[in-house]
């Protein structure tokens, strides 16, 4: 029986979809403007296995993840590139792809573009005037907060709260500064494509109606799954429930879930304080499996930080699982569900999502088919780990590739020795995790190591 944690409620609840077996799933997706970044992969790997898993489970699943193709950052860097807005977000949006399809994810159902769909977001405001929720001022549309009384249970706080956590500034176009815009005049330096005509005036919809719409259109008013980032708890999905649930009078969302952050020095990992690593420079240093499995290894809602050590454990980590297989072994055609390690796994994936347990799983079953090489345990290993998108490489590439470094450059004998000497320190230290996963790593690579009185040696296998 699957539990979501679900930051409405802050508690893990039993996964009851609106119609069953069909799940309505909405993710926050990127404003292409620029490459994607790490934390932007481990929101797109979170929510890849949320679908995953799902559909594993026998849901019949519509995963959408919007595309915000018109805001502030893209018309300045269009501008400021001197191109296109059109031109600019086309090209990241490719990049987008060549990154997602590089990590091994799975494309969702529908990618709504926000430009395709200002006609609905001009139909919810329209709703929101007409029900008091709207005000017109200076030619823009802005939500009235204060007269939505639930304002603020997603985040937990009341709006006097929110105000002055906050510190928002304030503005004559404003009522209140809380109040959001729902429709922005067009400013006088902005190029034509970035503006459209309304009944209020020329101008362009605001960030946070763009959910709200293409949500409505392509799944309805009330959706099963709404999930994005931790950043976007406050205000932006906090302003999607407003809009929404005061235009339609439904319930936006049954069950709200957030990824934590990747951090970098004990801070989120972000464009705005540039400490970012891109998802491209990442993967010509390390394979596209060992990124996916350092972001598994900690639960989706926990924070994950990012290091090369990180990183480098993730890989030794994957080499034992490969080191482990075979080269002409293939997954089960079924997972038999009642196998005591499926059931694990199912359990623990069932427990809101937790990778990190369903990881333990794939090891336990790893070092059982060190010992028996029984095929079936390794029909079933196989199988489980496609189940996260894990263990989908040719045995020999994974080798081939294991011998390469932080740089990307193949080690030669030095580098070999190196890595057996710092096994040696490892064992003189009795730490014997650690000389166990440089052997495996070493092993996967094809260099086969041969401990004897006189110390030890190696070979090429």
């Amino acid at each position: 029986m699957l539990k979501i944690y679900n930051t409405l409620s802050r508690a893990k609840e039993i996964f009851e979809p609106l119609e069953p077996p069909k799940v309505r799933m909405y993710v926050c997706g990127m404003t292409v403007y620029d490459f994607c970044h790490v934390g932007h992969a481990r929101s797109m790997i979170a929510f890849d296995i949320v679908q995953r898993w799902l559909r594993t489970s026998g849901y019949a699943v519509t995963y959408v993840r919007n595309i915000t193709d018109i805001e502030d950052k893209i018309i300045r860097r269009a501008v400021d590139n001197g191109e296109t807005i059109a031109e600019l977000t086309g090209r990241f949006i490719r990049h987008m792809h060549e990154d997602s399809d590089a990590l091994g994810l799975q494309r969702p159902d529908a990618e709504p573009r926000a430009t395709g769909y200002v006609a609905p977001m001009l139909s919810m405001i329209a709703r929101l005037e007409e029900k008091g929720l709207a005000y017109r001022r200076g030619g823009d549309v802005n939500f009235a907060v204060r007269r939505f009384p639930s304002y603020g249970r997603l985040s937990g706080k009341s709006l006097d709260d929110l105000r002055a956590g906050e510190r928002v500034a304030v503005d004559e176009r404003k009522d209140d500064p809380l109040d959001f815009v729902l429709w922005k005049a067009a400013k006088p330096d902005e190029p034509a494509e970035a503006t459209w005509s309304s009944p209020y005036g020329a101008g362009r919809p605001g960030w946070h109606i763009e959910c709200s719409a293409m949500a409505g259109v392509l799944l309805g008013e009330t959706i099963d799954i709404h999930g994005g980032g931790a950043d976007l708890q406050f205000p932006h999905h906090e302003n999607e429930i407003a809009q929404s649930e005061g235009a339609s009078g439904c319930t936006l969302a049954r069950y709200w879930m957030h990824n934590g952050f990747v951090r970098v020095d004990d801070e989120k990992m972000s464009k705005s304080l540039g400490n970012f690593f891109t998802i491209r420079e990442v993967l010509r240093r390390y394979d596209p499996e060992v990124v996916k499995l350092f972001v598994l290894r900690a639960h989706y809602r926990s924070p994950v930080n990012y290091s090369d050590d990180n990183l480098e454990d993730a890989r030794a980590s994957l080499m034992r699982l490969y080191t482990a297989l075979t080269d002409g072994g293939a997954p089960a055609a079924a997972i038999d569900w009642q196998a005591p390690a499926a059931q694990r796994f199912r359990e623990a994936m069932d427990d809101d999502f937790n990778t990190p347990e369903a990881l333990a799983v794939l090891f336990e079953l790893a070092g059982e088919l060190n010992r028996t090489r029984a095929p079936a345990t390794e029909a079933l290993l196989r199988a489980l780990a496609g189940v996260l998108g894990l263990l989908g490489q040719p045995v020999g590439d994974v080798r081939r590739s294991a011998l390469r470094g932080r740089d990307g450059a193949v080690l030669d004998d030095a580098a070999i020795e190196a890595r057996i000497e710092a096994r040696s320190q490892a064992k003189r230290a009795r730490d014997f995790a650690t000389a166990d996963s440089i052997r495996a790593e070493l092993l996967a690579a094809g260099v086969v190591l041969e401990d004897g009185a006189a110390g030890t040696t190696w070979r090429r296998a």
